[in-house]
């Protein structure tokens, strides 16, 4: 047992390094590509980006906003605030990460089209 759990210990960093290397960097136009006309899933809340430049987030109740890119980052602005708020994104399969300007990360996956 002691064994297993040392070589737990010795390959965990490992594993997560490699799960943290597949991440890539998305550019602007590869962020248009990965949300317009996409719905994502956040833990319990999802988001639905419109071709318009409309968002409707959603985590128990609605809450419309508008999306953007520029340059290679993601931009939300949500009334009744004027301000617009950028983050990096990067993509890893089916999963986003939005990574605010203080290093926090919100992750989100697709959620299957409705039939």
């Amino acid at each position: 047992m002691r064994q297993f759990v040392l070589f737990f210990m010795l390959c965990w960093p490992l594993a997560v390094q490699a799960d943290e290397a597949a991440w890539t960097p998305l550019s602007g136009a590869q962020i248009s590509a990965a949300l317009t006309g996409r719905v994502v899933q956040y833990g319990s809340a999802w988001q639905d980006f419109r071709a318009s430049g409309k968002t409707l987030y959603n985590a128990g109740r609605d809450s419309w906003g508008y999306w953007r890119v520029e340059g290679d980052q993601y931009c939300s602005q949500w009334p009744p605030s004027d301000l617009w708020a950028c983050y990096d994104m990067t993509g890893n399969g089916d999963r986003l990460r939005f990574i605010g300007a203080a290093g926090d990360i919100s992750e989100a996956v697709y959620r299957p089209a409705a039939d």
